[in-house]
């Protein structure tokens, strides 16, 4: 329980402004989350939480809500793009939990999104305004304030949770001008049931070739395969969730792979497929001014070649209420927020961006990658997934 109950706004209800939301109203703060989508939309696709994310949701009571949505996979594994043979494994499942204290779930983002805000709805401390575009930010001494439409909102604090192309950060810090990384992203989602039978293991699959890889992993229970495809080219650079892509060019792209990799492409529903750029964005220096800061995206856009983004939300939105329950100022404990998550979050950003690198080698530098994953690939693990969001911040 916070030392001081605050009027705080988020802008932004996605996974890490609705996480934020919960955190802080358990704490006693009143919280408004302004979407400017006029339904909490489910877009996206598959993420994993790892167990440094699962262990803040399932503090939050909602350990069985993403377990009825949720699949648990049985290990992580690392393949060759061509013969199949694997690379490196590593055991997840209860091995995770007794490892890291918290399990490591696969979930369809929609179903993460949906389960926030039906908790946030029960939360009489919360108030979930949609359809509301944030048009002007402001702070004084007294507070800060926001704009939607004719109507101004004031609070004693504001949070930006808007994503990517963050008009919270614009407003603080000017637009940015982000670096095309030369690759481009493709997902889709095919039914199982399309699938024979044992083809997928119950494991989250990486394969590693030149210049491109392919993940799939299970959700919704095993009733779908995720698929996430990146591939190095040029020529295309729109950054967007929503732009769909042609199942022709993502099977000339993937033309000699591996025959498993054959039947996800050819089954994956027409619809679920989309295509987009991907933009590498620096590390920030500072987060907030005064009263105002971000969380998750807004503030640390991560690649997703670590499958850290939504997890980097939601441990931000643990540590933000921790430090606002510190003694002090809100604004001192704001920019002990930012102090305790800039390292972290800069540190994933930075891995992620060398993976997009590591992941595409080829040759002699492929077979050096191979021979140190398992050993490096545990380091890492242990390093992200021990981390403890609950407890991050000292009295």
């Amino acid at each position: 329980m916070s030392l001081t109950a605050l009027k705080v706004q988020i802008v932004g209800g996605g996974i890490g402004g609705l996480t934020a939301a919960l955190c802080l109203a358990r704490d006693g703060h009143s919280v408004d989350v302004f979407e400017q989508m006029q339904d909490f939309q489910a877009i996206g696709a598959g993420i994993q939480l790892s167990p440094n994310a699962s262990r803040v949701l399932h503090d939050l009571g909602l350990q069985d809500a993403i377990t009825a949505q949720a699949f648990l996979p049985e290990a992580t594994e690392f393949r060759h793009w061509q013969s199949g043979r694997v690379i490196a494994e590593t055991p997840l499942g209860l091995a995770a939990v007794e490892r890291f204290g918290a399990p490591y779930y696969h979930i369809h983002r929609g179903d993460l999104l949906q389960l926030l805000v039906a908790a946030a709805r029960q939360q009489p401390r919360i108030t979930l305004h949609t359809g509301a575009r944030v048009t002007r930010v402001a702070q004084d001494k007294a507070g800060v304030s926001l704009q939607v439409g004719d109507i101004k909102h004031r609070a004693e604090l504001m949070i930006g949770a808007d994503g990517v192309h963050s008009v919270i950060r614009a407003a603080l810090w000017g637009d940015e001008q982000p670096r095309f990384t030369g690759n481009v992203a493709w997902r889709a989602l095919v039914p199982a049931e399309r699938l024979p039978a044992g083809l997928i293991r119950p494991v989250s699959t990486v394969w590693w070739g030149p210049g491109k890889h392919f993940v799939h992993y299970y959700v919704r229970g095993g009733a779908f395969v995720n698929c996430v495809c990146v591939v190095e080219k040029l020529g295309w650079e729109l950054e967007s969730w929503t732009q769909p892509g042609d199942l022709a060019e993502l099977k000339a792209d993937f033309a000699g792979w591996h025959p498993d990799i054959q039947p996800l492409i050819d089954q994956a529903v027409p619809n679920s497929l989309f295509k987009w750029a991907l933009y590498d964005r620096a590390p920030m220096s500072r987060w907030g001014k005064g009263l105002v800061s971000l969380l998750g995206d807004a503030c640390h856009p991560t690649l997703p070649f670590m499958a850290q983004g939504a997890a980097m939300a939601i441990e931000d939105a643990a540590v933000l209420a921790g430090s606002l329950a510190r003694r002090g100022s809100t604004v001192d404990n704001l920019q002990y927020y930012e102090a305790l998550r800039r390292p972290r979050t800069a540190k994933i950003q930075r891995g992620s961006r060398h993976n997009a690198t590591t992941f595409h080698l080829s040759g002699a530098g492929a077979w050096l990658r191979d021979r140190a994953a398992g050993i490096a690939g545990q380091r890492v693990m242990d390093g992200l997934y021990r981390y403890d969001a609950l407890t991050a911040v000292g009295k």
